[in-house]
């Protein structure tokens, strides 16, 4: 039986559904679009899955962009992207829905930090004046939207690694226009190197760009709950926003809307074997033993309809929508994290969204980086692929939490080392996996090929085996 559907190794059903079908990969979660600085009107650059793809110009004065919220709608807590316009998503088994709205103009120009007593400066201030240069404001727009986001410079030439949902709006957009403000105010437009939807990140490249400043990456797997941490972006489409707090918590895993988008050139290289009703099908992967695509999803009409699985820093430094793509350092002002979500409590109107309550994810530096260097050089990024289905563990199948194996894909890592149906795993490369999005989530960070223990419960028997993990096919 083949990978469960979407992400075929490791996905969870809703938590009502006995089949054991698998949770849908996840893009990054979308945040709702504030309005862009005066001082530049916005131009958004679209992208296809794993290639470049820039178009149509700034809308016409007589139809300005307009700007978008879109933020989720329940009464419970939910997660939405932290851009400037995109989409919410629900963490763990938590419902949501997304809205668009539209917002006044906020009229904001570059301003880089300003010191105005050197005598007497903290942690925050340090910081912000070492990394503020390496974080950049990126304004997107397409057709009659537009969206503000962050990014982080990768080299001296211009690369920008940012999220997927900040260069397509949410995943709306294969064809947007990019316009980036650099810390000192100067304006580039941009072009998408390539897109990775399955942990929401990508790359961009300013055109004609020189004597940026890269940001200097840190070691996300040696933080500590507790450590102080420092955000930096445009939220609401405010440059150069700084803010700081604390390390809430590590080795989180949530849940987050795809922004996969259809291939602009309209090749079909993007899809996958399905019932055809989608452009970009998120449903259908192969099962990394070379069978090809073979997932038993049935295909989706939206590229938004399927979930990814993120491995999080949770952190309590406030975040808003424009953050998204932005950093998150340590009090040494190093890379530890890319803002991508934020925990809301809903919004029950239809033009509302929520703002920080102090539950704020980024998407660990290690991981950020294999994907961002993948980028650059394939215009992709790569995953591993455990090779089973997998739902989340309940009371009346296993004593203990985990990921339950539904089923096994023949030749996948997970039977070569001898996992089977009911299995539990408890532990992958030390860390707890407490569900099925755990699991998804810690598979995706490591790159085809891979080798991880992985812990399991059989019974009343604990095991622990290594695992060789396949290749994620798109």
């Amino acid at each position: 039986m083949p990978d469960s559907p979407h992400i075929p190794s490791e996905a969870q059903p809703p938590a009502d559904q006995n089949d054991a079908r698998a949770t849908a990969e996840q893009s990054t979660a979308a945040q709702p679009t504030v309005p862009q600085p005066t001082v530049a009107e916005p131009a958004m650059a679209g992208t296809t899955s794993s290639s470049p793809a820039t178009t149509s110009g700034s809308p016409t004065p007589d139809s300005p962009a307009k700007k978008r919220a879109v933020g989720p709608l329940v009464g419970a807590l939910v997660v939405g992207a932290v851009l400037g316009g995109a989409s919410g998503a629900g963490v763990a088994a938590w419902a949501v829905s997304a809205n668009n709205s539209s917002h006044n103009s906020v009229t904001s120009g570059p301003q880089t930090v300003t010191i105005n007593n050197k005598d007497d400066v903290n942690t925050t201030t340090a910081v912000a004046a070492k990394a503020g240069p390496s974080v950049v404001t990126i304004n997107v727009t397409a057709s009659a939207e537009g969206g503000t986001g962050s990014g982080v410079v990768l080299s001296s030439d211009g690369y920008i690694l940012t999220n997927t949902h900040v260069v397509t709006l949410d995943g709306d957009t294969a064809t947007g226009t990019i316009e980036v403000t650099t810390y000192d105010g100067k304006l580039y437009t941009a072009k998408v190197v390539g897109i990775d939807p399955v942990v929401d990140l990508a790359v961009i490249k300013l055109q004609n760009a020189g004597g940026l400043k890269p940001i200097e990456f840190g070691d996300s797997t040696k933080i500590n709950v507790g450590d102080k941490v420092v955000a930096i972006g445009a939220p609401l489409a405010l440059p150069n926003t700084v803010t700081d707090g604390i390390v809430s918590a590590v080795n989180r895993s949530i849940q987050i809307a795809s922004s996969a988008v259809p291939n602009s050139g309209g090749s079909g290289d993007n899809s996958t074997p399905g019932d055809g009703s989608s452009p970009y099908n998120f449903w259908n992967f192969g099962d990394g033993s070379g069978n090809g695509g073979n997932g038993s999803g049935s295909g989706s009409s939206s590229g938004q309809t399927a979930d990814i699985s993120l491995p999080v820093i949770q952190t309590d430094a406030a975040i808003n929508p424009g953050n998204s793509g932005g950093a998150l350092l340590d009090r040494d002002g190093k890379l530890i994290g890319i803002n991508v979500a934020i925990a809301s409590t809903g919004s029950t109107s239809a033009s509302g969204q929520s703002g920080s309550i102090g539950v704020g994810f980024a998407i660990p530096a290690g991981l950020a980086q294999r994907i961002g260097d993948e980028i650059i050089k394939t215009g992709k990024g790569s995953h591993g692929l455990l090779g089973a289905s997998v739902m989340t563990a309940t009371s009346d199948k296993s004593s203990v939490v985990g990921a339950l194996i539904a089923d096994v894909t023949s030749g996948g890592g997970a039977d070569k080392a001898g996992l089977k149906k009911g299995d539990v795993v408890t532990s992958f490369n030390g860390l707890p996996i407490t569900d099925s999005t755990d699991l998804t989530a810690q598979v995706r960070t490591l790159a085809p090929g891979s080798t991880a223990k992985l812990s399991y419960v059989r019974g009343n028997d604990s095991n622990t085996v290594s695992v060789t993990l396949g290749t994620l096919k798109l």
